[in-house]
């Protein structure tokens, strides 16, 4: 099942992958709501963002690169814009990863750390009841304590092993894209001069 993954892909002259995207100007790669911004604050539209995730994700631990194709090939100038742009995308959409992981980190440490504590008092008030005999109420509330402890410890633990992994996934795979080598490649006749404007998967 991989290798008819990769087969759908071209590969460089090394084995690496390459990941086409075809655009008709360099602008289209570009959110439309920050069209004053400068180039390399710019978001990256959100198709080609998803369009990138997921070709990464599908090729697993392969060596890629992104190679993109313009109707004109761009100049130096515009193509290290690109690089740029795709570079500082996607570190800040590891560094959205990273605070989002760091906050849910904080969430289950306390959700744990008040798990501990009710259930240290749950123990010491069933403890105050060994020498009697408790009333209903007082047996209410020393469960109700119990019970407080554990869901709050359980939440803890299963938010902490549910969302780490991901967290983890999201943080290395933002990284690998931000670090890949951006190529172009000159335009393609047949991809541009189609009449009905279809330039297949990898275009936007």
């Amino acid at each position: 099942m991989k290798k008819k993954i990769l087969d759908r892909y071209e590969h460089t002259a090394d084995g690496c992958v390459i990941i086409d995207v075809a655009a008709r100007r360099v602008e289209d790669l570009y959110e439309d709501f920050d069209k004053t911004a400068p180039y390399h604050k710019k978001d990256l539209d959100e198709d080609l963002a998803y369009y990138l995730t997921e070709c990464v994700r599908e090729i697993g631990h392969e060596d890629f690169v992104i190679r993109f194709m313009f109707e004109r090939f761009p100049s130096e100038e515009f193509m290290q814009r690109v690089r740029t742009s795709v570079h500082k995308f996607f570190i800040y959409q590891r560094e959205l990863e990273l605070a989002a992981m760091n906050k849910m980190l904080r969430t289950s440490i306390t959700l744990l750390l008040i798990g501990i504590v009710i259930l240290g008092i749950s123990l010491w008030v069933n403890h105050l009841f060994t020498d009697s005999t408790p009333s209903f109420i007082n047996t209410v509330f020393a469960e109700g304590l119990t019970i407080v402890a554990w869901v709050s410890v359980w939440e803890a633990l299963a938010t902490f092993l549910l969302n780490w992994p991901q967290h983890l996934f999201h943080i290395k795979l933002f990284w690998k894209i931000a670090q890949a080598p951006v190529q172009f490649q000159q335009p393609s006749r047949t991809l541009f001069g189609s009449t009905d404007g279809s330039a297949g998967n990898s275009a936007i």
